[in-house]
């Protein structure tokens, strides 16, 4: 089958090829292109099933139109959710996004920026894991535009789109207190990541603020590794041990694997144990009680990660950290004050 070109469009529509050329590449405006006859060029381009070279495309406007995505894990509900977010955004500015999953690995990571760059993509958003700092900087030395979304390094100055994860974990640790909690627990993973020591400190500055002694065994830190197990002896512990009335879960993976738990030691929520998630999760459907949680902005955390990109690719060289609120959704896994 015959290969569409610039030229079988212009003698269908009797016009030069260099005016199918502008109509095309979006230039019609600017070439002051008729736009009945813009119309029909697009039109003709339709119907003849005609699909632009696009590394000839590259090679003359310099840019390939597409972008790397690196997300943590492509089975984390973030994960899935941002890269939808990403694709869409994308699409309206005639991007295209190819993306891959570190799964929490430094090597994966690093690997996978290489593997982008060397696809000639004009851009990365990233979602850095534990330890890729080196990856980071090396990228900065490169001038390849880059955005981070989700986690950032403080040593480490970039244009970064993020949770306040300090502020989200605050508040909805001072929704537990007024709902009457006195003995608080929170669960999260042990890690470096600085999402993640954000929402411990939001916790501590919560409970600090109002009154409430933290306990250093109310916050069980869960190996990665051994989720399972850890989050068994942490829910006998924090339970039958220290009291605690209220479980906060830093993650929505971790809630998961703490309600699965809760259910085992035949704990009932609300009644005896109230449960607040950081994020949702698809499988809290299957759990009889709704399960309150802070909701992250998928959809505007990838539009705004998509527009910062674009900028720096245009040669906007301003270095931003924009901090996204999280929306509250209350469910019945917290009893009434």
């Amino acid at each position: 089958m015959k290969k569409i070109g610039l030229k079988d469009i212009a003698n269908h529509v009797g016009v030069s090829v260099a005016l199918v050329s502008y109509v095309l590449n979006g230039q019609a405006e600017e070439k002051q292109v008729g736009k009945e006859i813009a119309e029909k060029i697009r039109k003709t381009a339709e119907e003849l099933n005609y699909r632009p070279n696009q590394l000839a495309k590259s090679l003359k406007t310099n840019k390939s139109n597409t972008i790397g995505l690196v997300v943590a894990d492509i089975n984390y509900r973030f994960s899935s959710g941002i890269t939808r977010a990403i694709e869409s955004e994308a699409k309206r500015s005639n991007y295209t996004v190819i993306f891959g999953s570190s799964n929490e690995s430094k090597e994966k990571f690093h690997e996978l920026v290489n593997v982008l760059i060397n696809h000639q993509v004009d851009g990365l958003i990233l979602v850095p894991v534990e330890n890729s700092e080196p990856s980071i900087k090396a990228l900065q030395k490169s001038e390849i535009p880059f955005v981070l979304i989700d986690r950032n390094f403080p040593s480490i100055l970039a244009n970064t789109i993020l949770l306040d994860n300090y502020k989200a974990a605050y508040d909805s640790t001072v929704h537990l207190i007024r709902h009457g909690h006195k003995r608080i627990a929170f669960v999260n993973y042990q890690s470096k990541l600085t999402n993640l020591l954000e929402r411990t400190r939001g916790y501590t500055a919560a409970l600090k603020e109002h009154g409430i002694d933290h306990h250093h065994e109310w916050s069980p830190l869960i190996r990665s590794g051994h989720v399972e197990s850890d989050m068994k002896k942490a829910i006998h512990d924090l339970t039958a041990v220290q009291k605690c009335d209220a479980i906060f879960f830093a993650t929505d993976r971790l809630s998961i694997a703490g309600l699965k738990e809760i259910m085992k030691q035949k704990i009932r929520i609300p009644e005896d144990l109230s449960v607040f998630s950081f994020d949702e999760s698809e499988a809290f459907e299957l759990f009889s009680c709704p399960v309150s949680h802070a909701r992250q902005p998928l959809e505007k955390m990838g539009k705004i990660a998509v527009t910062t990109l674009l900028d720096l690719i245009n040669k906007d060289k301003v270095i931003n950290q924009i901090f996204l609120p999280t929306e509250f959704v209350p469910g019945k896994s917290c009893r009434e004050p």
